[in-house]
């Protein structure tokens, strides 16, 4: 029996061209600007005067880092999972899972040929508890500022290595003997090598699923970053949407959108802005296109909160801006297909199965081959990490997974249509935007 789609978007769109319905489309699109534009736009207004800094700088000012408690909470879980596992150690090297663990991040220590390792270690106590131990193998020169990372753990111990010596059988040695040894997946392969030369080489393995789950459920703390990081993202977009004009160029809007984004707060910004037929590839053109009339502009942005990742793509217009009414109709296209995940994402879920209703909206409207990458990807400490919506992929959703969710239309050399909001999954196992306090999802063209 075949499945059978209904597209129920704003406007409902047959398959594309059907010029006079999307004629009728483009007029009830018009008035959808109207009366949402009028609701929204008042919001954007405040960015037009000197109060658009001001909101920007305060709008996550009151949001507070990760407490030492949930980094010593994170700690013990994965002392407990090592346990369980019947594992000796986890290692890493200064990556987004140290940050995770130790608030040791890669900017604090940059990675060199010599190794610097942060170890937990479960101990069993004589009460039958488990507790984590923390160490870090350190370089004998670098002991001091070793000591001097701002580690969140306590009772930490910092074995040390001299030159002289492999650093691999300084780090086993602190080890408890015959037990596997788990490396984060972020690990060096020389650093890999080193730790299997320096004990059995089947004892020392990547990190399984039971441990690389861990990152991936977000707290109640970590989701307010979130929430917040991927908010002032849109604002900042929607900042620099107000300060675009008919002939700026990709670069010149490139750079209001970074500097508006680090008046934000966001650190490590990144921005990709593209105009017209660039939009259709989805990663950029290397060229320098000017804003035409009726030309979509995409931008895709983030940064980083107290370490978390926002990722937001609006594809809009100038205020005063009138597409072609098939461009029009593809951007309603991909806005039903963002909503359409967004509905079949819950706990208990697959991953596949969100990525393929979206492709579903836009494989009806007769746009497959120009869907041409996955819906979405985890995000958190890093912008891309697991696990994945995309095709065949079988993770379980989970309470506190948070995804992307931005499918696109690429037509090369003619027009390129990207939405993207980042949500998570609440305690009651439902989908919510991580933008949904400032307006969520772009209303039209008009009001991203």
């Amino acid at each position: 029996m075949e499945k059978s789609i209904h597209i129920l978007v704003e406007p409902p769109f047959p398959r594309i061209p059907n010029r006079r319905f999307v004629v009728v489309a483009w007029l009830i699109t018009v008035i959808t600007f109207v009366i949402y534009g009028t609701i929204r736009t008042g919001a954007d207004w405040k960015f037009f005067g000197s109060r658009g800094s001001d909101v920007l700088i305060s709008h996550c000012r009151s949001v507070v880092p990760i407490s030492v408690s949930e980094f010593h909470q994170r700690q013990q879980t994965l002392a407990e999972t090592l346990y369980d596992l019947n594992a000796s150690a986890y290692i890493v090297e200064p990556s987004a899972s140290s940050l995770y663990y130790a608030n040791i991040s890669s900017s604090s220590w940059h990675l060199s040929e010599r190794p610097l390792l942060f170890i937990i270690s479960p101990r069993l106590s004589e009460d039958g508890t488990i507790r984590a131990e923390s160490s870090i193998l350190t370089p004998v020169f670098e002991a001091t500022r070793a000591k001097q990372l701002p580690v969140a753990a306590t009772n930490v111990s910092y074995p040390e290595w001299p030159e002289d010596v492999s650093p691999y059988q300084v780090a086993v040695r602190t080890l408890s003997a015959g037990s596997k040894i788990f490396v984060d997946g972020s690990v060096r392969h020389f650093i890999v090598d080193g730790l299997q030369s320096a004990t059995s080489r089947d004892q020392v393995l990547i990190a399984p699923v039971e441990i690389r789950q861990l990152r991936e459920r977000k707290s109640a703390a970590e989701l307010e970053i979130m929430k917040c990081a991927n908010e002032v993202t849109l604002l900042a977009i929607r900042a620099v949407r107000d300060k675009l004009r008919v002939g700026i160029r990709e670069s010149e809007a490139r750079s209001l959108m970074d500097n508006t984004l680090a008046t934000a707060g966001l650190k490590d910004t990144f921005s990709l802005v593209l105009f017209g037929e660039n939009a259709a590839l989805p990663h950029g053109s290397g060229t320098d296109r000017e804003l035409g009339e009726g030309d979509f502009a995409l931008i895709d942005c983030g940064g980083s909160l107290h370490g978390y990742q926002s990722d937001v793509t609006r594809t809009f217009l100038l205020r005063n801006s009138a597409p072609s009414t098939d461009n029009l109709a593809l951007w309603y296209i991909v806005r039903a297909a963002q909503s359409r995940a967004l509905r079949a994402a819950h706990a208990g879920g697959l991953t596949g199965d969100v990525d393929e209703a979206a492709r579903e909206v836009i494989d009806a409207a007769g746009y497959a081959k120009h869907f041409t990458h996955r819906l979405g990807h985890g995000i958190g400490l890093e912008t891309h990490e697991s696990p994945y919506l995309r095709g065949a992929s079988n993770d379980i959703i989970q309470v506190g997974h948070t995804f992307s969710d931005e499918p696109g239309i690429y037509i090369e050399g003619q027009v390129g249509i990207r939405l993207e909001d980042c949500f998570y999954i609440n305690e009651n196992g439902k989908p919510v935007y991580l933008t949904e306090r400032v307006g969520g999802q772009a209303v039209s063209p008009w009001a991203p």
